[in-house]
């Protein structure tokens, strides 16, 4: 079984690649991701929160940069900057929750900058 670290790893690898199919592997069906627009519940409502951000940070340009990162038994805590044709994230945050190699719960929150 996938350990925190190792879900987290393949997570954020999945994301640098754009592999969505990879993304949404890590996420047991019943998953919950917060948002700053509420949460989203289960694999059908999370996927388009990712092709959304695929297709962003997925434009040439994009800069990320990962400020830190924090595995404790269960949990997974990031903080990340980035910037995309679109916004700039002045920060960038998620917390996860690992049970049985699967992600089942996860929160997101960053201050966003439009460009335009």
């Amino acid at each position: 079984m996938l350990s925190t670290t190792d879900v987290l790893d393949r997570h954020i690898k999945c994301f640098g690649e754009g592999d969505l199919d990879g993304i949404l592997s890590d996420y047991a069906p019943g998953a919950v991701l917060f948002t700053p627009n509420g949460p989203l519940r289960g694999i059908a409502e999370i996927r388009p929160f990712f092709q959304e951000m695929l297709a962003e940070f997925g434009k040439p340009g994009t800069t990320f940069s990962m400020k830190l990162r924090s595995v404790v038994s269960e949990f997974s805590y990031v903080i990340w900057t980035a910037e995309t044709a679109d916004n700039v994230y002045e920060m960038g945050t998620d917390t996860q929750v690992v049970r049985d190699g699967r992600i089942v719960a996860q929160s997101f929150a960053a201050k966003i900058t439009p460009r335009r």
